[in-house]
């Protein structure tokens, strides 16, 4: 017989038996949860995008066009001197000296000019009234064409001089900045075959940025010139803006200044220059810039977060869920960036859910709990690049 205890053991055993098989039943996960946003709608205004350099509008080296004895020095290493500023004085003594006798040679030239005039009219009345042979006549028009001409060779010589004492002043011949001094006070210059370099001055106000576009770009830019109008001898009214490497976007607006009239054969880029106003002198020759050119007017796009694109061989991509909360996987074609925002020229509408969030629960064809946010626009002042 069973006893009671060993009866009530059985019971307890069944009904944890009868537990453990309720317990291995399976049960499907949830779908994961992703965030979706459908493409934000703005107007975006397409660039042409490429790095260039800035160059002075004129630099040139100040050099001793007279040889002498470096008089004074007037300027001060890197300061902005106007045109016509006195900025060095080479000892002008010798050269004023020359320019006195050159004067004095001039009205010595101009005495016998005068004397050589009478003689020829006092001639030529006598050979009027047959008084004077001819050859007296013709040795008078002689000695005052003679005359003439020393005093044309003494007017020269005294320009000359003029022209040597005036070059004892080096002045500036544009604004500028001028370089540090390479000369001394009291140093000999201008002796020499090779001129000697006194400074340099450097123009930066306005300044100009060289850079090289593709053949493919030149013709987009022809294009939209066209569109809108523009001549090629028009080209001033070309838009283009810089940003230094430590700037963000492109602060600097100017135009185009310049384009090569051919293509570079062995580079298949056109040559290109703009220039800026660069009132605040930000902007130094020789930098390294990003030159941006617009490309047409603002055109609305579609834009979806950077960061919900992905990558593989095939090119970029994004995850879209379907209606049937299924994640598709979208193959596209990438337009500008703008801020954290970029344009999807192709491969998606305006009504798709994009993947923007709990991107690696999205798996292609698995189905997926769907989180709709709400897809901001880029700021109105935000630059595409």
């Amino acid at each position: 017989m069973i006893d009671a205890r060993t009866k009530a053991g059985m019971i307890v055993a069944a009904a944890l038996l009868s537990s453990c098989g309720q317990g291995n039943e399976y049960k499907e996960p949830p779908p994961p949860k992703v965030t979706v946003a459908q493409p934000a709608q703005q107007p975006v205004t397409r660039y042409l995008e490429v790095n260039g350099n800035t160059a002075a509008v004129n630099s040139t080296d100040l050099v001793a066009r007279v040889a002498g004895f470096v008089d004074k020095i007037n300027q001060q290493d890197g300061t902005a001197v106007t045109k016509g500023t006195l900025l060095f004085t080479i000892e002008p003594e010798p050269y004023r000296i020359k320019l006195d006798q050159a004067k004095a040679a001039e009205a010595g030239a101009e005495a016998s000019l005068k004397d050589a005039e009478a003689t020829f009219q006092r001639k030529a009345d006598l050979l009027g009234r047959q008084t004077a042979s001819k050859a007296d006549y013709d040795q008078a028009l002689a000695a005052r064409d003679s005359a003439q001409a020393t005093l044309d060779q003494a007017k020269a010589n005294t320009r000359l001089a003029q022209t040597n004492l005036d070059y004892t002043q080096v002045t500036a011949p544009f604004d500028g900045i001028v370089t540090a001094r390479q000369v001394s006070i009291g140093q000999y210059v201008g002796g020499s075959a090779t001129p000697t370099v006194l400074a340099s001055i450097v123009q930066a106000e306005p300044i100009y940025t060289n850079f090289n576009i593709s053949e493919q770009d030149v013709q987009r830019v022809r294009t939209e010139m066209r569109r809108r109008g523009i001549a090629p001898s028009d080209i001033r009214k070309v838009p283009a803006e810089i940003g230094l490497q430590t700037e963000t976007g492109y602060p600097h607006r100017g135009t185009l200044d310049y384009a090569a009239p051919n293509v570079d054969p062995s580079t298949g880029t056109l040559a290109v220059r703009a220039i800026f106003e660069n009132t605040d002198r930000v902007l130094l020759p020789g930098y390294f810039v990003r030159v941006r050119v617009p490309l047409g007017e603002p055109k609305t796009s579609l834009l979806v977060p950077d960061v919900a694109l992905g990558s593989d061989q095939g090119g970029r991509y994004l995850l879209v869920v379907n209606k049937d909360n299924v994640v598709e996987q979208r193959k596209v074609e990438l337009g500008p960036q703008v801020d954290t925002l970029r344009v999807i020229d192709s491969g998606i509408s305006a009504d798709d859910r994009v993947v923007v969030g709990g991107l690696l629960r999205a798996i292609p064809g698995q189905k997926v709990d769907p989180q709709t946010q709400t897809a901001s626009a880029a700021p109105a002042s935000s630059n595409a690049r």
